[in-house]
C-alpha cells in the first residue's frame, strides 16, 4: 500500500475519532470508548507497518539513505513575492542547487499542508499510537464512573492527532499550529476535574508556563522566514523551475554553508530551546509537570510518554540548525545535565508517588536533552532510544501505582536517586 496513504489514516484516524465521540459520545454512553478505541488499534497497526516500510526501503535502496519523501496535501496560503532578499541577505546563499544570477530573486510565501516521512516520522508516530492505545484501553475501567466518560476520550483521541501532526508536518508555520493544539490539549486534560479548585489553579499554571515557551517559537519561526525566505522542511520548486531550498531539504543539507551561524542563528536555536524547554518541563520551566498528578492517570500518563517529548522531537528535527551554533548545543547540553540532576534530588524528598514519578520524568528527559547537545549521531540516536524506552515504562509506571506503600516509595526514591547520579556520572566521564 501507498506509504503517504498509511500516513494520511495514521494522523486523521484519531480526529475523526475525536469529532465522532463529540457528536455521538453522549447517546453511546458507557460505549463512547469504541470511537477511541477502534481509531487507535488502526493506527497503531498501520504506524507499525510504515515502520517497517521505512526500514526496508532505506535497507534495500542501491545508495544507502535516509527515507525522506513529503507529500502535499492541501495549499493553505500563497503569497507571491512575499520576500525579496537584500544584497546582504544570508538567505541569498540557498544551497548549491541554486545559481548566484537567481540568489536574489523574490521568493513566495507559500504553506501548505504537507506531511514528511521518514524513519524518524515514523518512530514517533508508533510511539504516540501505542502508548495512546494502551492508554485509552486502561481509561475504560478507570473512568467509568466518571460523568465526562465521552469527554475524556474525545480530548484523547484529539491530544494523539495534534501530535502527530506535530511529528508528520514539514513545514515550521505548521509545527506552531500543533504545538499550540498540543497546548490546548493539555490545558483540557489538566482541568478535566474542574470542579476542584486546585485542579483549576494547576491548569493554568501549566496553559502560562507554556505559553513562554510558545511565544519563544513564535518568534523563532519569524526569524526562520526572515533569514530563510521559507518555512518549509522540503525543496520546493518555483513556478519557473527554479530549487527553493527548505531549510531541512538535500539541498541546503549538503552546502556546507547553507546554514546561519553567530549571533543570529543562535538566537534561533535558543528561541527553539525556550520552546522546548516549556514543553519538555526543564530548568527552570518545570514546575508544571509535577502539578499534572492532579488530573486522570491515564491522561497523566499520555501527557508524560508522549507530549512533553515533544521538546525533544523539535531538537533533534532541528539538528541541523544547532549544528551550525556549537554554543547553542553546549547550553542544550548544560540544560539537559543540570535538569536530570536537580529534578533526581527533588524527587527523593517527595512523599507523593506521582510526584516522585513526575520529577523522575523530568530527569529522564534532562538525558535526552543531554545527549542531544553532543551533536553526534551517537548522541541522536541515544536520545531518541530512550524516548522509546521511556514511553513505555512512564505510561505503564503511572497507570499502576495502586499498593504502593511509605516502604516502597522510599525504596522507589532511593533508587531513582542513585540511579540518577550513576547515569550522571556516566554520562560525563563519556563527555571528558
Amino acid at each position: 500500500m501507498n506509504p503517504f496513504l498509511l500516513l494520511v489514516l495514521i494522523v486523521f484516524l484519531p480526529l475523526v475519532a475525536s469529532l465522532t465521540t463529540i457528536l455521538v459520545g453522549h447517546k453511546l454512553g458507557n460505549r463512547a470508548h469504541l470511537p477511541t478505541i477502534i481509531g487507535l488499534v488502526a493506527t497503531t497497526f498501520i504506524a507499525l507497518s510504515l515502520l517497517v516500510t521505512t526500514a526496508f526501503s532505506r535497507g534495500q535502496a542501491v545508495v544507502p539513505r535516509p527515507v525522506d519523501m513529503v507529500t502535499p496535501q492541501w495549499q493553505w496560503v500563497t503569497v507571491k513575492d512575499a520576500y525579496t532578499p537584500t544584497n546582504n541577505s544570508l538567505a541569498a546563499v540557498p544551497g548549491t542547487s541554486v545559481s548566484r544570477k537567481d540568489a536574489y530573486v523574490s521568493r513566495p510565501f507559500s504553506i501548505s499542508i504537507s506531511l514528511r516521512l521518514d524513519p524518524f516520522t515514523a518512530t514517533m508516530l508508533t510511539i504516540i499510537t501505542s502508548i495512546g492505545l494502551l492508554v485509552a484501553a486502561y481509561s475504560i475501567n478507570f473512568m467509568a464512573d466518571d460523568p465526562g466518560y465521552p469527554r475524556f476520550f474525545a480530548l484523547i483521541s484529539m491530544l494523539i492527532f495534534s501530535i502527530s501532526m506535530l511529528v508528520s508536518v514539514s513545514n515550521f508555520l505548521l509545527v506552531y499550529i500543533f504545538w499550540e493544539a498540543v497546548n490546548a490539549c493539555h490545558y483540557l486534560l489538566n482541568g478535566f476535574w474542574y470542579q476542584k479548585p486546585k485542579v483549576l489553579k494547576f491548569s493554568r499554571k501549566s496553559f502560562v508556563i507554556n505559553r513562554i515557551g510558545n511565544f519563544g517559537l513564535a518568534v523563532g519561526v519569524f526569524l526562520l522566514w526572515l533569514t530563510y525566505g521559507t518555512l518549509d522542511f522540503h525543496d520546493t520548486l518555483s513556478p519557473d523551475g527554479t530549487i527553493l531550498p527548505g531549510i531541512l531539504g538535500q539541498t541546503r543539507l549538503a552546502d556546507i554553508g547553507g546554514y546561519v551561524g553567530g549571533i543570529l542563528g543562535s538566537i534561533i536555536c535558543l528561541l527553539l530551546l525556550l520552546a522546548a524547554c516549556a514543553k519538555s518541563a526543564k530548568l527552570p520551566l518545570h514546575v508544571w509537570l509535577p502539578d499534572t498528578t492532579e488530573c486522570p492517570a491515564p491522561a497523566n500518563a499520555l501527557i508524560h510518554a508522549t507530549t512533553v517529548t515533544a521538546g525533544v522531537y523539535l531538537i533533534a528535527r532541528s539538528a541541523p540548525l544547532f549544528m551550525a551554533c556549537p554554543g547553542a548545543l553546549v547550553t542544550v547540553s548544560i540544560i539537559g545535565t543540570t535538569t536530570a540532576l536537580v529534578a533526581a534530588l527533588i524527587g527523593t524528598v517527595q512523599n507523593d508517588l506521582k510526584r516522585v514519578l513526575a520529577y523522575s520524568t523530568i530527569s529522564e528527559i534532562g538525558y535526552m536533552f543531554a545527549c542531544l547537545g553532543t551533536g553526534t549521531l551517537l548522541g541522536f540516536t541515544a536520545a531518541i532510544f530512550h524516548l522509546l524506552t521511556h514511553a513505555f515504562f512512564k505510561s505503564l509506571l503511572l497507570m499502576n501505582l495502586k499498593g504502593f506503600g511509605l516502604t516502597q516509595l522510599g525504596l522507589l526514591a532511593a533508587g531513582v536517586f542513585f540511579s540518577r547520579c550513576l547515569r550522571f556520572f556516566i554520562c560525563w566521564g563519556v563527555t571528558i
